[in-house]
């Protein structure tokens, strides 16, 4: 079955999709496993949060504090796993329309 003269038009100014360098397909798993890798080793209880903040910065924190910050974290991470799979989504559903 042949395209009509319009479909070949629309195809020549639109071209498929680009192949990625290694490095942008590096960033993108990156952006990806990132919240995910957080969401895994985010310790569950705020007295591991306030011993993990003492030990890497030297500081402490109260346990109010250490709960809050936590509860920052997932909610941050959720987030952004949302923002990415609305933005691949959107990518995704980008409809060429036939311009005449």
């Amino acid at each position: 079955m042949n395209a009509h003269r319009c479909c070949h038009h629309v195809a020549a100014q639109h071209p498929g999709p680009r192949s990625l360098t290694p490095l942008q397909r590096f960033y993108l798993a990156v952006k990806w496993a990132a919240p995910g890798a957080i969401l895994m080793v985010m310790p569950k209880c705020p007295m591991c949060i306030v011993a993990y903040v003492a030990l890497f910065t030297g500081m402490g924190i109260s346990l109010s504090t250490a709960a809050h910050l936590r509860m920052l974290v997932l909610i941050l991470c959720l987030i952004s796993i949302l923002f990415l799979a609305a933005k691949s989504a959107a990518g995704r559903r980008r409809v060429v329309s036939p311009r005449f």
